[in-house]
């Protein structure tokens, strides 16, 4: 990072420069931003179900301030990608590609399945089942090996999900009704649900996935499970661009 950050005390004391993330998620009824730098160095939650298009920025450059950092100290942008609203996924994507050409620095995507991953060590689990909450008591489910998916997320009921999810060797699932997804399966669960914290671990999870080698370099799209709802938003989405 460029910023100098042995002078300012919000940067800790840590030798040497570690990349800077400006995370920041709208897949939800909220607007959740943070600044990572080998550590949360600053973050804003604010609940929203409306008007995210027009407060992401300035809520960004908010964490900035706060942080004693600027746009021109970013190393590397991250947004979740979804699944969750339709609206607020394309919000984000679009600010953070609009972000990324603008300051000329990589923009890195982050699902919800990736950011139940463990904080500590993200790419631990051979044979892990991360579970989203879906609409109507439903779960998103999706197979990662050692941080990486190995198969493409789907819908199940979580309380009769179909045999061919079961893996073969020490399985666990973890996230949405994990333990009601494992019982059927007789598998090791962890029930953990991202709460207000999001955009903290996705800037998490994107450094993870710098230093694994888990990024492949592509830009960010929205990550829909299931077709949006048949009700259209009021809110006109950004176009994404090819």
């Amino acid at each position: 990072m460029r910023l100098n950050r042995n002078n300012d005390a919000n940067w800790g004391t840590k030798a040497g420069y570690d990349p800077a993330f400006l995370a920041f998620d709208t897949s939800g009824p909220y607007i959740s931003v943070a600044l990572y730098c080998d550590r949360v160095v600053a973050e804003n939650h604010v609940e929203m179900a409306r008007g995210q298009a027009e407060n992401l920025i300035p809520l960004a450059e908010n964490v900035l301030t706060r942080s004693g950092g600027t746009w021109a100290d970013l190393d590397y942008i991250a947004v979740g990608v979804g699944p969750g609203n339709f609206t607020g996924i394309r919000i984000s994507v679009s600010a953070a590609r609009g972000l990324s050409l603008g300051l000329g620095i990589p923009v890195i995507g982050v699902s919800t399945f990736e950011t139940l991953l463990d904080w500590d060590g993200p790419i631990s689990r051979p044979a892990l089942i991360v579970s989203v909450e879906a609409p109507r008591g439903a779960a998103y489910v999706q197979h990662f090996r050692y941080g990486k998916p190995q198969s493409a997320p789907r819908m199940i009921d979580p309380s009769a999900p179909p045999p061919d999810l079961e893996l073969p060797m020490n399985m666990q699932v973890v996230g949405y009704k994990a333990e009601e997804i494992a019982r059927s399966f007789h598998a090791e669960w962890e029930e953990e649900v991202p709460e207000r914290n999001m955009a903290a671990r996705i800037g998490r999870m994107a450094e993870a996935k710098v230093f694994h080698n888990l990024w492949d370099g592509q830009q960010p799209k929205p990550l829909y499970v299931k077709a949006p709802d048949a009700a259209p938003s009021r809110e006109k989405p950004p176009v994404l661009l090819p």
